[in-house]
């Protein structure tokens, strides 16, 4: 299996070959996303909620982000893999913007980095792109700014919004972003400005008329049990898979059924005696 290239992305928005791609935080995901063929990976900011426990993303920093990076590329080595700016990593300065996308690829290998917004942050997009670093937009329902939104809602359901969102991903698009991801926004919207842009977009809760689908692997697994949003399709409950491996674990140890003699390391046969002998001497009188 070989690495996606922006190239190959391009190519298969033009043929209609959708892509599919999840979040992972860890050696593991990432390893398994690989073998099953995934075709990107995200290391979102969402590893605030579904890794560390923390009520949103705002709280997520930039080191935590580049160790999950680290980790997940040294398990996806073939993967095309991208690093989610955190919350204030890019907001100050384009300076900042593009000190903190740098660490991404200098750091972590990543392939490319995400951020959030649309207007706002264009001249942020555009010194990013111009540093040579693989840039993707982000609009719709932005969980780093989700307080201004009123909350985590769905957005563009009405024409003036959606108008809004659309003036953003043309702004985006012509900064240099090299793809656009959209979250919770209606169906048509979606198939308008997959059509309208000529780069790649990308759904989450976003519906299907557009370039490819991504899921957060803890809600598409079972794993985050906080809640789970609308648009999520759950694959797997592995949640209640451990949870029901970690009672059966307790109680074998607290029946003795754990350990047995098969999950134990023996002496060597040829030092028994000597062995014994040794703790016979050193017994407590």
């Amino acid at each position: 299996m070989s690495k996606k290239s922006r190239l190959d992305l391009m190519k298969m928005k033009e043929k209609g070959e959708p892509v599919a791609w999840i979040t992972a935080y860890d050696f593991p995901t990432a390893s398994f996303a690989e073998q099953a063929g995934m075709d990107m990976i995200l290391v979102g900011d969402s590893l605030g909620m579904v890794l560390l426990g923390y009520k949103g993303t705002v709280s997520v920093t930039m080191e935590e982000c580049i160790t999950c990076c680290k980790a997940v590329r040294r398990g996806a080595l073939n993967t095309f893999c991208i690093g989610d700016m955190p919350f204030m990593s890019y907001q100050i300065s384009d300076e900042d913007a593009v000190y903190n996308a740098g660490r991404f690829l200098k750091e972590a290998d990543m392939d490319a980095v995400k951020l959030e917004g649309g207007r706002r942050v264009i001249t942020r997009i555009k010194a990013i792109a111009d540093a040579g670093i693989l840039v993707m937009g982000h609009i719709g329902l932005t969980p780093q700014s989700s307080g201004v939104l009123g909350g985590f809602k769905a957005q563009g359901r009405d024409p003036k919004s959606a108008k809004d969102l659309i003036m953003d991903a043309r702004a985006i698009e012509e900064a240099g972003a090299f793809a656009l991801l959209l979250e919770a926004v209606p169906p048509e919207l979606t198939e308008f400005i997959a059509k309208d842009l000529s780069i790649p977009v990308y759904s989450i809760g976003a519906g299907a008329p557009c370039d490819g689908q991504l899921l957060i692997c803890g809600d598409m697994l079972g794993l985050f049990q906080a809640f789970t949003p609308k648009f999520v399709k759950k694959y797997a409950n592995v949640a209640e898979v451990e949870i029901e491996a970690f009672k059966t674990y307790i109680e074998d140890v607290k029946t003795g059924k754990f350990p047995e003699d098969q999950h134990c390391y023996h002496i060597l046969p040829e030092t028994a005696e000597e062995y014994q002998k040794m703790l016979e001497e050193l017994k407590r009188k």
